[in-house]
């Protein structure tokens, strides 16, 4: 069987650390074509495949030998991208975030089935087993009933030894507030957890820790999700140091404890303590099962994209719904 041919567009840090390897890694992918408009950066990643690379995906556009599209672009970007691609015949896998706002992804809402069908949205970490297990631990009441969840999302610290990540960040927060950001992994984790989203988005809240940035880098919200569950959510960027991230699920028989760098799971209960651990590293095997699904999306071993459309405009509403509460509260 001929191996799916796929075209990498957006050759920043995700891209060359996460995407790229794990497309070099997978027996039955080759990398059709690089895009990017920085020159540097498609010749940083020339030297690491052979591959044809240009600034615009338009001469991949008609190419028969190209299988399907990876999105590694600003969420300011995407939306028009995901849809010239898709109505192109290609599947697509788009970044974490579809969009900065649900009125700039209004046109992939309008999509049509045939279109929507192959559109996998990239919420990597949806695909780790460590997820799975905590998602069983709570069907099957390990923790308890009603249980309270705290999402400490912290990350992207100002590093004075790297200006340039620094300039990076600052520009993305320019554009939405962390939870617009990190939010859709964490929204999708609890949507795949709890069966669905919230009831209610009960309060928000946000702030910046120094002047001069372009929207507050610390927010946070408390939802209530079915059965009684409430969430604690924060999120926070840009600064010297910060909280460990982690997901934290207590109920009235036990407390699991989801490391959000590792996805190191550990269980304490009356029973005692157990820890579970997953190989290769967390980011490793997220990616290599989510391009592994996407592989069968263009095969059409797998019917339906998972993580789907639907998946990331709703965790994108949700994110942004938030961060304009937040941001009315502030006046």
């Amino acid at each position: 069987m001929s191996r799916a041919g796929i075209v990498l567009v957006g050759l920043g840090e995700t891209a060359l650390t996460a995407h790229l390897p794990a497309l070099l890694r997978h027996p039955s992918v080759r990398v059709a074509g690089l895009v990017d408009p920085v020159d540097r950066r498609r010749a940083l990643a020339q030297e690491r495949v052979r591959a044809p690379a240009f600034s615009d995906v338009t001469p991949f556009l008609d190419d028969p030998a190209v299988d399907g599209f990876i999105l590694a672009t600003p969420p300011w970007v995407t939306p028009a991208l995901l849809d010239r691609l898709v109505r192109s015949g290609r599947c697509v896998l788009t970044g974490q975030v579809l969009a900065t706002t649900s009125r700039a992804a209004r046109p992939l809402s309008a999509l049509p089935t045939e279109f929507r069908s192959r559109v996998q949205t990239g919420l990597a970490y949806r695909h780790d087993p460590a997820l799975a297990v905590l998602r069983d631990w709570i069907t099957r009441g390990r923790l308890g009933d009603a249980l309270l969840v705290r999402a400490h999302i912290y990350g992207e610290l100002r590093d004075r030894a790297d200006p340039k990540h620094t300039e990076r960040i600052e520009t993305a927060l320019g554009h939405g507030m962390p939870v617009l950001h990190e939010g859709s992994h964490v929204f999708d984790w609890l949507a795949y957890l709890f069966d669905g989203g919230p009831r209610a988005v009960e309060d928000t809240w946000a702030f910046p820790t120094r002047s001069g940035l372009g929207q507050p880098n610390v927010c946070g919200a408390r939802l209530v999700y079915p059965k009684g569950t409430v969430v604690l959510a924060e999120f926070g960027w840009l600064a010297s140091a910060f909280p460990h991230a982690e997901l934290s699920v207590v109920g009235d028989r036990g407390h699991a404890r989801l490391d959000t760098g590792s996805f190191v799971l550990d269980l304490i209960t009356a029973d005692g303590a157990e820890r579970v651990e997953f190989e290769p590293d967390h980011r490793t095997r997220c990616f290599d099962l989510q391009l592994e699904r996407f592989v069968e999306l263009i095969t059409g071993v797998r019917a339906e994209p998972t993580p789907d459309l639907a998946d990331g405009l709703a965790a994108l509403a949700l994110s942004e719904r938030i961060a304009n509460l937040a941001r009315g509260l502030m006046g």
